[in-house]
């Protein structure tokens, strides 16, 4: 049952009971200052410090509230690596439609980021070098008319070679090349298009893989069975780049875990090569208007397949391989789908993976109200019903494959993805519009409460899309040498669902609370972190889950919070911040951090001060390096890369993270000091 208290910002009363059944009533956001736990007075001057954390507070609140949208919502830039931007230049080749501007802008960018270290391209800021990435990049650049022969791409060529050359690329890759005539067909792994025609049951289907994954293969599968090949209109190749001549390799297929599974995977692919070509012509034509079918109905407007690039672009090659006009209505939507993303000024453009106008507004909502802004001001009651509106209420996306008696009731991440609702982002709208009115969100609540609980897995934790998205076996197939087919449960998504029904008042004993505890203590690293596994890393992943501890009501002294801030006080460096790379998803790196961060830092202090923490010198270090770190306009310089979305494969940088996140900290320690409370009863 969902619990609606209504509630103020502050002088807000909260009664909870502890486990040793003692009431404890607390005051939280209090406008008196606190010295040694006694309200303030107006003879005793504020210090320079309260001083400055005012002024840093009220600014970078201005700031963010300065850049709300006039609908309501706000909406940050999404960068990804090099693969995207060299992807957009190549659709435009593959199609024969070369933008010579626009690709000239793209090769700006990509130049720019091309690393001093080692002359590749790597997977985020000044990480190592990457073979996909640095392929697909040479290549764009290629196309867009930079010269082989330039200091820049000679540099590139020789690191190519030098980590063994283009025939090591990855799967995905190796597709794209197979589709410019680069390498041949046997290249690349056997996905018949009979996999659309597969009952359930079978041992691959597409419901069993994740929703980016189903999203992007159904075009793929079309684009595999026909072979198309690119119209490259320049007739752009990079045969260089291969140590071996590609028609000469023997040594594309591997194993891509190692494992004995693996190994049955490579010699099933062995059988399919040599039979697939015998299926009867009906079959291919049958299991592409499969495929076509699939896509049409999810094809979801202007904001495209899935939402994101990767299925976007299949979406417009399939299109154009079936022989769809330009103005064919879904190849055109498909078409301006992808042009969406773009980002582009007078000197550079880059293209983003997707949009993210509803995880951001659900965060700014929560920063700027920790900030003191009153749940029922303009700004809040629009963002609140600009965010309430895009509620999916009407639509069983493929979710409801495993759960067909849950009602809908979850919200996505994009402007629109009606299919993909995930409970990361519901649980995150679901704490900002509790916490703004619950009484006006009632129902968007209940609904919402409803189908998190129905999406919860066996295990008790939460995937991002889909129930008990488990079927670990089909890592090991060769197509899926990128590691990220599935869509388990994650210390970081439960947590979210977790903080939210806590915070909407689910009872401690509620089934779906126990189990989500009881998943999280299992989850829990023997450092005493969590994984993060849609935000880099560790720290992002404690932070979630002691958010989620917390709001759930268990003790600040539970053996499992203790472990957790020892990790993260340990953690701590010299300057006062918190850091992490990306190359932490590699168990031998899992303690590398080449600098602190705004955002990192952040979610360290909302993580220790979940904890009850918020009086330790810890934290206050962490504050002053927040203060004193370069910032500007409300928004902290942040080159470092802070989030995922695929481990190892694929890395973000939310560029909202370090607008809202350092306020949200800053504003959290100023509010639980003056309030004189412990810890926060919110679940973020």
């Amino acid at each position: 049952m969902l619990l609606c208290v209504p509630r103020t910002l502050y002088f807000r009363e909260r009664s909870q009971t502890v486990d040793d059944g003692i009431k404890v009533t607390r005051v939280e956001g209090s406008t008196a200052r606190q010295i040694n736990g006694r309200p303030g007075g107006d003879a005793e001057a504020l210090t320079a410090f309260d001083a400055r954390l005012d002024a840093e507070v009220d600014a970078a609140a201005a700031a963010l509230r300065a850049s709300q949208r006039s609908d309501g919502h706000w909406l940050y830039d999404l960068e990804a690596d090099a693969t995207i931007p060299a992807e957009y230049v190549l659709l435009n080749h593959f199609l024969g439609e070369p933008e010579p501007e626009r690709e000239a802008k793209l090769a700006v960018y990509l130049r720019r980021i091309q690393s001093d270290r080692h002359h590749g391209w790597p997977l985020f800021h000044d990480g190592d070098f990457d073979m996909s990435a640095s392929i697909k990049a040479y290549y764009a650049l290629k196309l867009a008319g930079d010269d082989p022969d330039d200091a820049h791409m000679v540099r590139a060529r020789d690191a190519i070679l030098a980590h063994g050359g283009a025939a090591t690329a990855n799967v995905f890759t190796r597709i794209t090349l197979a589709l410019f005539g680069q390498v041949p067909w046997r290249a690349v792994p056997v996905m018949p298009i009979g996999i659309m025609l597969l009952p359930k049951w079978s041992p691959f289907h597409i419901q069993k893989v994740s929703y980016w994954s189903r999203t992007v293969i159904a075009p793929l599968l079309i684009l595999m069975s026909e072979k198309p090949e690119a119209a490259n209109p320049h007739n752009i190749d990079i045969r260089e780049l291969f140590v071996t001549p590609p028609e000469d390799e023997r040594r594309y297929m591997v194993n891509p875990t190692g494992a004995k599974l693996g190994y049955a995977f490579l010699a099933l692919d062995w059988v399919l090569r040599r039979v697939e070509p015998m299926f009867p012509a009906r079959y291919r034509r049958n299991g592409i208007k499969k495929a076509v079918k699939f896509i049409t109905k999810r094809l979801n407007g202007e904001d495209g397949l899935g939402g994101i690039f990767p299925a976007m672009a299949n979406t417009v090659m399939a299109f154009r391989t079936l022989g769809y006009a330009d103005d064919h209505p879904d190849y055109a939507i498909a078409r301006q789908s992808v042009r969406k993303l773009l980002i582009e000024n007078d000197d550079e453009a880059w293209c983003q993976p997707c949009l993210s106008p509803v995880w951001d507004t659900a965060l700014a909502m929560q920063a700027l109200m920790e900030a003191g802004e009153q749940p029922t001001s303009p700004a809040m009651n629009k963002a609140a019903e600009w965010i309430r509106d895009l509620q999916i209420t009407d639509v069983r996306g493929d979710w409801a494959d495993k759960a067909p008696d849950l009602a809908p009731g979850g919200w996505a991440f994009q402007y629109r993805n009606d299919f993909y609702p995930d409970v990361d982002d519901t649980a995150v709208v679901g704490m900002a519009l509790d916490r703004a009115d619950p009484e006006t969100n009632r129902e968007a609540l209940r609904r919402a409460a409803d189908w998190i609980v129905g999406m919860q897995s066996k295990n008790g934790g939460w995937g991002s899309f889909d129930v008990d998205n488990t079927h670990y076996y089909l890592n090991h197939i060769p197509f899926a040498d990128h590691g990220a087919l599935l869509d388990p449960p994650t210390a970081d998504v439960s947590a979210r669902c977790l903080s939210f029904l806590a915070q909407a008042g689910y009872a401690k004993d509620h089934p779906a609370v126990t189990a989500a505890v009881a998943y999280l203590r299992r989850e829990q690293e023997e450092d005493g972190s969590w994984f993060g596994r849609w935000g880099t890393n560790y720290v992002y992943g404690t932070w979630s889950v002691l958010s989620a501890f917390n709001a759930a009501g268990i003790p600040t002294d539970d053996p499992a919070v203790r472990k957790a801030v020892n990790w993260l006080q340990l953690q701590q460096r010299a300057d006062g911040g918190w850091g992490e790379d990306g190359a932490t998803y590699w168990p031998e790196k899992k303690s590398e951090a080449k600098t602190s961060t705004a955002t990192q830092t952040s979610w360290a202090l909302l993580a220790l001060m979940a904890a009850g923490e918020a009086d330790s010198r810890t934290v206050l270090e962490g504050i002053e390096y927040l203060m004193d770190a370069p910032h500007e306009d409300g928004k902290w310089a942040e080159k470092h890369y802070n989030a995922v979305g695929f481990p190892k494969v694929f890395y973000l940088m939310y560029h909202g993270y370090p607008v809202y996140f350092p306020l949200w900290a800053l504003a959290r320690y100023r509010r639980l000091r003056d309030g004189n409370a412990a810890v926060t009863s919110y679940g973020m």
